[in-house]
């Protein structure tokens, strides 16, 4: 039976929604668990159709749920894509927080000063002290740049999304099953 357009663009739809849900697999594997899938799904349709081959196969959620149970066990493991889209989301959303809140100063120093050199304390625990200095319409900042603190939040949350304290927990189960041999 020949394999219209428009189907096999149902079957990539399905592999892909795959693929999303298998990026903590090695590079490698998941490549080649989207090779096989779609390789499969287009044998599948030739032989019992489109439709029939893709109810057979299930959601891509539970497809994907075999594939990673399969590589990690059943266990929970840690989510690299959340720790990544982490790392790379918390500096932007504490930067634009920041930068407002340096806003709003500047734009109330202005409003009841006009010009000069002014201290700011910056948020709590989250920002060094800054110095904003008006001169008519230029505005220069100096300071303001993360604490410590902020740079520890930052790592927790990245642990937090990413659930990586399941790497401990791996590793030294890897290890206890090393010695059991």
């Amino acid at each position: 039976m020949a394999i219209g357009w428009f189907d096999r663009l149902r079957i990539e739809r399905l592999v892909w929604m795959l693929d999303q849900q298998i990026y903590d697999l090695p590079r490698a594997r998941r490549i080649a668990t989207r090779r096989e899938v779609r390789a499969n799904l287009l044998e599948a349709s030739a032989d019992v159709g489109t439709t029939e081959a893709l109810r057979r196969i299930g959601g891509s959620r539970g497809l994907a749920e075999q594939y990673l149970v399969a590589e990690f066990g059943d266990r929970p493991r840690p989510s690299w894509i959340g720790a990544i889209y982490a790392a790379g989301l918390t500096p932007l959303l504490l930067n634009y927080l920041l930068s407002e809140v340096t806003n709003g100063f500047t734009d109330g120093v202005r409003a009841a000063h006009g010009s000069g050199t002014f201290a700011f304390d910056g948020v709590a625990y989250l920002q060094h002290a800054l110095t904003v200095t008006v001169s008519g319409s230029e505005v220069a900042l100096s300071g303001g740049s993360w604490t410590p603190w902020t740079y520890a939040i930052w790592l927790l949350i990245v642990i937090f999304a990413g659930r990586l304290w399941r790497l401990r927990r791996r590793s030294s189960q890897v290890r206890a099953g090393a010695t059991d041999d």
